[in-house]
């Protein structure tokens, strides 16, 4: 189980667009990279948001614009260690902000988009 996550066009609702591909990655992936500005990430994590979001763990930026998102995703992301695993699915915090860290990405890119998910 995972959160697809995306910035959405406000008025069309539809996943925005980037201008080039990108290389993201989470637990699933478009290996030749994606121009939409969506991410997947594993529930694995799920814990950890919840400590560092409130009850609403990630779903917390949906409903925000990428702009409105900025200050709470660095938060959030100055809370992990950086314990990153070779495995994707493994609950480490570093694990998680690498997740964060790319979320804050594409919030950087499109702060016009609106964040939708699950």
């Amino acid at each position: 189980m995972s959160y697809d996550i995306s910035l959405r066009n406000p008025v069309t609702k539809e996943t925005i667009m980037l201008d080039s591909p990108h290389a993201m990655r989470g637990g699933t992936y478009a290996v030749d990279g994606t121009t939409e500005a969506w991410l997947n990430i594993t529930y694995n994590y799920g814990k950890l948001f919840r400590r560092i979001f409130g009850n609403e763990g990630i779903r917390t930026i949906y409903g925000m614009t990428g702009a409105e998102s900025i200050s709470v995703l660095k938060a959030g992301i100055a809370q992990l260690g950086d314990d990153v695993s070779d495995n994707y699915w493994e609950d480490t915090e570093g694990n998680a902000k690498r997740s964060l860290n790319q979320l804050l990405a594409l919030a950087q890119m499109r702060p016009d988009g609106v964040w939708d998910g699950d």
